[in-house]
């Protein structure tokens, strides 16, 4: 699936190659903070597929424009598309407005 034909923040679930990476990465939380810089924070964490979450310090930080390919798309219903993207939303602009 081509990355261009969708928004940014994609669901949950969803498994994407990142530009220039070998492995598949499944997509498992959205604006993560680097621990190692106060004021920098990714678009999305997530952890190797098929491995899944093996160590809790293993969490991979990206950002939406790293993303090359989308393999499978995540669950979407109208719980995520309606109420939660909506608040994520809303929780962003205060992030960006507090920095």
């Amino acid at each position: 699936m081509e990355i261009s034909n969708y928004e940014k923040y994609l669901p949950i679930g969803t498994i994407v190659l990142l530009k220039n990476g070998t492995k598949r990465i499944m997509i498992t939380g959205f604006c993560c903070f680097d621990s190692s810089s106060e004021n920098k924070f990714y678009d999305y964490n997530g952890c190797l597929f098929p491995e899944g979450i093996m160590d809790s310090s293993r969490n991979l930080l990206f950002n939406h424009d790293q993303i090359d390919k989308i393999i499978h798309l995540g669950l979407i219903d109208d719980e995520e598309e309606k109420t939660f993207k909506k608040q994520l939303k809303e929780m962003l602009q205060q992030l960006k407005n507090s920095i």
